[in-house]
């Protein structure tokens, strides 16, 4: 089969050196991709934004399944719409992205489910997230709600640096929009311990 392996980074790198080795596979195709990455698939530029140019690509390249790496592209509905052309995804649709992709909409989730998490609050305003801070001590972590590439989370030891993370990720530029909606966290110590689970959304 034809597969399609969206995304350009170290995750999808990973991904492209495994799909390479399935014997089920007769050709890989990476959009955008990387120089590492075009050692095990051919590359193509469109971008993983690009949903048009990538729904125009799998028709005519015949792709019988794609995978996405990136969380912007599955927060932004890719595997939706490629679902509904008919090729099937690897990755959550946009729904269920929302865990990744809103941090305040996890923390509510969980509540909501009963998942035990970290004591935290949702603002939107800079002033009352600051008047908040003395309730979470130090150190405290802020947040950022949205995607922000890895940048969105800053632990801080001072009440400054807590001022200094709210400022930055609800009134700068930093973050774009992905700091305007900002959530308070207690800083926890311990071992962190990720747990992955597959399934197939039915059974």
């Amino acid at each position: 089969m034809n597969v399609l392996l969206v995304g350009s980074g170290g995750r999808e790198h990973a991904l492209a050196w495994k799909l390479a080795q399935s014997r089920k596979l007769t050709r890989l195709f990476a959009a955008p991709g990387s120089p590492g990455i075009g050692e095990y698939a051919d590359c193509v530029p469109i971008a993983a934004d690009d949903h048009a140019g990538l729904l125009r690509f799998c028709a005519e390249s015949r792709i019988a399944f794609a995978v996405i790496g990136p969380e912007a592209p599955l927060a932004a509905g890719l595997a939706d719409a490629l679902w509904a052309a008919g090729v099937p995804v690897f990755g959550p649709k946009q729904a269920a992205a929302r865990l990744e992709s809103s941090k305040a909409f996890a923390k509510d989730f969980m509540a909501r489910h009963g998942v035990p998490a970290a004591r935290s609050a949702v603002f939107t305003d800079p002033a009352e997230a600051l008047k908040a801070l003395p309730a979470f001590g130090l150190p405290v972590v802020v947040k950022a709600d949205g995607l922000a590439a890895g940048k969105g989370v800053r632990v801080c030891a001072t009440a400054a640096e807590a001022d200094a993370a709210v400022a930055d990720f609800m009134e700068g530029d930093a973050l774009g929009g992905a700091g305007k909606t900002l959530l308070l966290e207690e800083f926890l110590v311990g071992r962190e311990t990720t747990l992955m689970g597959f399934c197939d959304g039915i059974s």
